[in-house]
Order: C-alpha cells, then structure tokens, then sequence
C-alpha cells in the first residue's frame, strides 16, 4: 500500500467570505496530506456576499503564498464540473460539529452521485478554531466590532476599511 501524500489532486470549496483562520488551518492541513489542493472560491446566489469573489481570492492567495501546493480559482456552477475541469477525484470540507457534518454528507453523496469516482475527505476543526465562522466574521464585521483574533491581519484591515 503506497502513501496517499500527493497520490491525487484535491479541492477545497467555499465561499471564504471573509477566509479565517479556521480556513487557513484546515488548507495548510490539506496541503499536507494532498500533492495539490486547489481552493475554489464559489459565488453562492442564495448568499449575500460581504466581498466579492475577486477579493476573496485575493485574499486567500496572501495568506496562502507560503503554500506552494496551494492553487486559488474561481467557480461557479457544479462543484464536480470543477472538480473534472482540475482534474481532482477528492474534495476536503472542514467540518466543525454535527450539523455541519450532516449538511456535509448530505452533499459528498450528492456529488458521488454526479460524479462516482469523487471521494470527500473531512477534516476536523481544530478546537481552539472551531468557534470560527465566515457567518459570524461578516455579522461583527458588519457591526463595526473586532475581528483580529479570527481572520488574517490584512482580511481584519480590509473588513475594518469596509466599515469606516
């Protein structure tokens, strides 16, 4: 049995907005275990974005540049679309509690179903990082409130400038 350390090409898709560090840890985390992992910034209709794809993705390739097998992109549409375009057969998601893994293996079957040689791989949130979501940043954020201990230095200057 061989090592699965670089075997194959992973995404990870979100929406990262605003990326966190609990996003920061489950990529570098992912790095570590995958040749390649490819960070898929998704534009969600149905979400009201604080920043646009852009900048998120600027964003997330500053505070991934220490990174090499790390890969920022765009897209829209099906994730499996996505995953054949870059040519990846593993999807990570981070999981922080139950709800969020049950929303989670809702969707790996979903995409198994669309795409039968996808496999979803889900990474643990770590403890002192579970707490931390992208819904939450935006909502203090929006508020005007600190988010320093939550997102990357230049996310928390960019979110701060969004609300002077």
């Amino acid at each position: 049995m061989g090592s699965a350390a670089g075997a194959c090409k992973a995404v990870f898709p979100g929406s990262f907005d605003p990326v966190t560090l609990g996003h920061l840890d489950l990529l570098r985390r992912a790095c570590a275990l995958f040749g390649e992992v490819v960070v898929l910034v998704a534009a969600h209709a149905e979400k009201r974005a604080l920043l646009d794809a852009d900048t998120r993705c600027a964003l997330l390739r500053e505070a991934l540049a220490d990174e090499p097998g790390l890969v920022v992109a765009q897209t829209r549409g099906l994730l499996v679309d996505a995953c054949r375009e870059h040519g990846a057969r593993v999807v990570v998601r981070g999981v922080r509690g139950g709800a969020d893994l049950e929303y989670e293996l809702a969707m790996a079957h979903t995409n198994r179903a669309l795409m039968p040689e996808l496999e979803t791989v889900f990474l643990g949130a770590a403890p002192a990082l579970s707490h931390i979501s992208s819904t939450l940043v935006r909502q203090i954020a929006r508020l005007g409130g600190d988010v320093s201990a939550l997102v990357p230095a230049h996310v928390a200057a960019k979110l701060a400038a969004l609300t002077d």
